[in-house]
């Protein structure tokens, strides 16, 4: 009786990447999701397999120190009875002398690099053959799955989407930037792996970190720790805040995670510069995806960084309207996290699905920069005492803010303002390029009984700040959009509530700002004036900002922060009002030429006009677009461009994918910087 010999093999990858959504990913190696069969393909010489004297085991291994008790290496043979909670092994046919098997892994096994070993027994003999590597990846798909999520747009939407939208702006005026997530580009998944495999816990103890891989919780925080460099543990991004980024990139100008991580891989895994909270949480959440695991970027506008954790947010102002930096509590303009979907079987299925992740180093946790994952449902309900980081995430949405206006002889008077923390949270639409408001997954409404049932459990004084409703009231309005390059104007506006006229003094000051809530040099002015309201009447007081005002001392983030003073003569009230303006950038326009579909060369015109008064030197224009670039594509402009005149390049590229696809592109100068644009494209199949 001869020995069984293994002849060829075929691991099936192209097949086994359809069936598992990972096709993109490249057919050069196999790529699956746990809990689902894969099929590989045996084909043995001089004879066929045969079940009565043959047996085939596997032998599948994960980390530098596989151990069965760890769940990093699993022994299986052929079977016809697999069971679900171990790795199994069934024939699913035979033709001549070649066998198709099909492998499965477990729910919960841990994902990786694996390495597959096939060992033959026929009669007597035995060999073993060396199959190949594949990896392993979460399964969405799976209802065993911690990370199933059941909704199929969904799935698309947060997991295989390479693309996506990201909030920025004011809470008044909210402006959306293009990203490329890019999780299938080429060597991407790599690099995602290489961050596990370099993160201190695994350098600290490998066979644990390696057993803890099934548990996206685990991962998730990992991730958010890695994406950034403060541990001085070959993070992936460096953060700066203060417009200085002439050693690096600064952080408004880049437009997808790809180009991030490929340069982080290239040199060494060391931090690449520079990075803001957006680009923390697209990074993240391109490495989530890539994992499997359904993640999307959210954004909250007037966002509390509440380092006491009293929930309370002092601010200090002159009476002219100058802020004074005495506290290290800050309100950013907007700030940018990621949501990951999961069980929480750590805290029980009322915590199941969203979780905040949040790799902006801010504060520690357990002694590392990494923030999460924090149940959204756990930060709702005030329940501040679960795992991980719910406190910090609540203060963000919940802490009140209370403005205090420090008096020429030094003393402080605590001005009314109605709660301004945690507004318009943001993500993308599921399928659709619009926002979706998710504010009421994260509190109830304002005001609410529940809220102030949240608020009590959480120790958090129900805001006694509310408007009052007697006396003067203070808005700060925008005329018309605020653009880049053009004077504008803003309003305060008074109104009466009561049935007696009112006296008060207005004072008013604009200065540039960053979206993190740092303050700079003034941009506009309205001294002292004395307004009088007639009962039920309002009062609309201008103040004129010039662009030889602001355009030198406004930072990437386009933000003028205006501040009003009411003080009313009759009760002595300060009544302060504030307003992010956003001064918007000219559109980026994108015409494309020629038929898009796949494997055919297309042309996008991309243009941009010169609002500014003065030329535009060193113009550069970025495009890139997962499926439709090879990388990036760069374009200089070799002449100024001069006021009021247009900026054009023509870019060649040849889409690979077929589908819905987005180009993203970037427009840099010296005197213009972080200016998006994006065209939605169709690409047609390549014909047969």
């Amino acid at each position: 009786f001869t020995d069984l010999v293994l002849e060829t093999w075929d691991l099936q990858c192209e097949r086994n990447g359809r069936e598992h959504r990972t096709a993109e990913m490249g057919c050069q190696r196999l790529v699956v999701r746990r809990g689902q069969p894969f099929t590989i393909t045996l084909s043995f010489s001089g004879r066929g397999y045969d079940e009565g004297v043959d047996k085939l085991a596997f032998n599948v291994e994960t980390g530098p120190c596989p151990i069965e008790t760890s769940g990093t290496k699993s022994h299986f043979s052929v079977t016809d009875c697999p069971e679900e909670s171990s790795w199994s092994a069934v024939v699913q046919q035979q033709d001549g002398d070649s066998v198709s098997v099909s492998l499965c892994s477990p729910c919960d096994a841990r994902i990786g690099r694996y390495s597959l070993t096939l060992e033959i027994c026929s009669g007597y003999e035995g060999s073993s053959c060396q199959l190949g590597d594949f990896i392993l990846l979460f399964n969405p798909w799976h209802p065993e799955d911690r990370v199933f999520l059941r909704d199929e747009n969904e799935r698309h939407e947060y997991v295989l989407s390479q693309q996506g939208i990201i909030y920025q702006g004011s809470r008044d005026y909210i402006t959306s930037v293009p990203w490329n997530f890019g999780q299938f580009e080429d060597n991407i998944l790599s690099i995602c792996l290489d961050l596990l495999d370099i993160n201190p816990k695994f350098l600290k103890d490998q066979n644990r970190d390696c057993s803890r891989r099934n548990d996206p919780a685990y991962i998730g925080r990992v991730v958010s720790a890695m994406v950034n460099c403060n541990d001085e543990d070959h993070g992936v991004l460096v953060g700066r805040w203060d417009d200085h980024y002439q050693d690096g990139m600064s952080p408004m100008s880049w437009i997808g995670s790809v180009d991030i991580l490929r340069r982080w891989h290239k040199f060494g895994c060391q931090p690449v510069k520079y990075g803001q909270c957006w680009v923390f949480a697209a990074v993240a959440c391109t490495v989530m995806r890539c994992l499997g695991i359904p993640t999307r970027v959210v954004t909250n506008y007037n966002s509390a960084h509440d380092t006491n954790g009293n929930l309370i947010i002092d601010r200090y102002l002159s009476e002219t309207g100058r802020e004074e930096q005495r506290s290290r509590d800050t309100i950013w303009n907007f700030h940018c996290w990621v949501e990951s979907w999961m069980t929480r079987p750590d805290l029980g299925s009322n915590y199941d699905g969203w979780q905040v992740l949040d790799p902006t180093p801010q504060e520690k946790s357990e002694g590392v920069f990494c923030c999460g994952p924090a149940p959204v449902t756990a930060v709702k309900e005030g329940d501040l005492q679960l795992k991980y980081d719910i406190p910090f995430v609540f203060a963000e949405v919940n802490a009140d803010v209370v403005y205090w206006v420090v008096q020429g002889d030094g003393t402080q008077k605590k001005s009314t303002h109605s709660s301004v923390v945690g507004k318009n949270i943001s993500t993308k639409s599921v399928g659709r390029d619009s926002r979706e408001d998710i504010t009421h997954t994260y509190k109830y409404p304002e005001g609410s009984e529940k809220e102030r049932e949240v608020f009590e459990k959480a120790e958090h004084e129900t805001s006694s700040l509310r408007e009052e409703d007697e006396g003067l009231h203070l808005k700060i309005k925008l005329s018309e959009g605020a653009n880049n390059g053009c004077d504008f104007d803003v309003f305060a506006v008074i109104s009466n509530s009561t049935d007696t006229e009112r006296v008060g003094k207005l004072m008013m000051c604009a200065r540039t700002a960053s979206y993190n809530g740092t303050i700079g040099p003034q941009c506009g002015m309205l001294d002292p004036l004395d307004v009088t309201v007639a009962p039920g009447a309002e009062e609309r007081v201008p103040l004129r900002i010039l662009y030889e005002q602001y355009g030198e001392s406004l930072t990437q983030d386009n933000l003028i922060k205006v501040v009003a003073l009411l003080t009313e003569y009759e009760t002595d009230r300060v009544i302060v009002a504030v307003r992010d303006v956003y001064v918007q950038n000219p559109e980026i326009k994108i015409r494309i030429l020629g038929e898009p579909m796949q494997e055919r060369k297309l042309v996008a015109e991309v243009s941009l006009v010169n609002p500014l008064a003065v030329p535009l030197n060193n113009c550069v224009f970025t495009m890139e677009g997962a499926g439709l670039t090879d990388g990036q594509q760069v374009q200089e402009l070799e002449e100024p461009v001069e006021p009021q005149a247009e900026a054009k390049v023509r870019l060649d590229f040849v889409p690979h994918q077929a589908g819905k696809q987005k180009l993203v592109v970037d427009f840099e100068s010296d005197k213009l910087t972080g200016v998006k644009g994006y065209r939605n494209l169709i690409i047609g199949p390549r014909p047969e």
